[in-house]
């Protein structure tokens, strides 16, 4: 039996009806950008994480960016990010013209390390900006207070973590403000690009609604130099189908981690750690292994198919080259970026393929 590392299919079936009547829905209206389906996901997303407001943009890089942009933050400014993250974190930050100052994670949970952010803010911070890697919660209460005690705002990247939970509350209301993307791999994608921003903050919505449309309220008026970044009518009527479905998938996602976790307690492998106040969304199942590159090969040859979230550190990228950070500078990411390799999980995964994973990764260890 092969296992792919990610199957959307089974998704798709159970909301088939749905979605199929979305498309027809918005095909027959005549209408594409910035319409009925687009304000109703909007609203239905904001109630889901507990907010007063979701703007609809086009991806989650323009997520971030958006929302950087209307927290103020310009050229010559500092972002604090996380060292161990995607590199579209980082790359927010540079669009803005700011400086992303990377901080080390906790090395049980891959999360930046809250307890290492106060080091590293200047007289030039503005924003802190954690992520909830593979659908973990970060640290938030720590963050925020940290944040509240000078004087600095809280974006925090929610790419990975449609219904996790931090403490009982919903990721996406935890933060100043939270970017979201929905790629279609996500616990909620959409069957494209996509991507949010969440706040119950009245001035910063306003802000992201003017600077995804040109800068613009009224058609040709443009107050601010914006962009082009607005989540379509398809794409907002295909999140909303799938809404309904998301807290049910997250919980199927959950059941699969916890029959890995107790299945492979013991083997030569780095297993998630999860804290006590932390309920992930498991958008990925990360363990670490020393000889991560033959144990991703065994696994290859026994048909089960693997990832690596992330093989490279953002600041040994080519595209950071100008911060001159070389190898041993961040040395907890880099080691995370060295081991890490992510298993197969998805929403609608049989007993049979998820006992076949387990067997593999045996054997693998062997």
């Amino acid at each position: 039996m092969n296992i792919p590392f990610l199957d959307l299919s089974p998704v798709y079936r159970e909301s088939r009806e749905a979605i199929d009547s979305a498309l027809s829905r918005v095909a027959a209206s005549g209408w594409f950008l910035l319409g009925k389906e687009l304000a109703a996901f909007e609203e239905a997303y904001a109630q889901f994480c507990g907010v007063k407001h979701c703007a609809g943009v086009a991806n989650g890089l323009d997520a971030l960016y958006l929302a950087l942009r209307a927290l103020g933050v310009g050229r010559g400014d500092e972002v604090v990010v996380p060292s161990n993250t995607y590199i579209a974190t980082w790359l927010a930050v540079s669009q803005c013209g700011a400086v992303p100052v990377p901080v080390e994670p906790d090395p049980a949970t891959y999360n930046i390390d809250s307890s290492r952010i106060e080091s590293a803010i200047t007289a030039r911070t503005r924003v802190i900006l954690p992520v909830h890697l593979y659908g973990q919660p970060a640290d938030m209460d720590a963050i925020n207070a940290l944040a509240q005690r000078r004087g600095l705002a809280v974006l925090d990247d929610c790419a990975q973590a449609h219904g996790a939970r931090y403490k009982g509350r919903r990721v996406g209301g935890l933060a100043t403000i939270s970017a979201w993307s929905f790629y279609p791999g996500k616990n909620l994608g959409a069957m494209g690009d996509g991507g949010g921003v969440t706040t119950s903050e009245f001035s910063l919505d306003d802000a992201v609604r003017v600077l995804r449309n040109y800068g613009s309220r009224q058609k040709y008026l443009n107050e601010v130099k914006g962009c082009n970044s607005r989540l379509d009518e398809i794409q907002a009527a295909v999140l909303s189908a799938k809404l309904p479905m998301l807290d049910a998938t997250v919980a199927q996602r959950r059941s699969i981690a916890a029959r890995y976790l107790d299945a492979l307690r013991g083997l030569p492998l780095g297993l998630p750690y999860v804290p006590e106040w932390a309920e992930p969304a498991w958008h990925l199942f990360v363990v670490r292994h020393r000889d991560r590159q033959r144990f991703q090969a065994r696994l290859a040859e026994l048909g089960i198919g693997t990832l690596v979230h992330y093989p490279i550190a953002p600041h040994r990228q080519a595209a950071y080259a100008e911060l001159s950070m070389g190898e041993g500078s961040l040395p907890i990411a880099e080691a995370i970026h060295r081991e890490v390799l992510s298993l197969p999980i998805w929403p609608g995964m049989s007993e049979a393929q998820v006992a076949r994973v387990i067997d593999a990764v045996h054997d693998a260890c062997a």
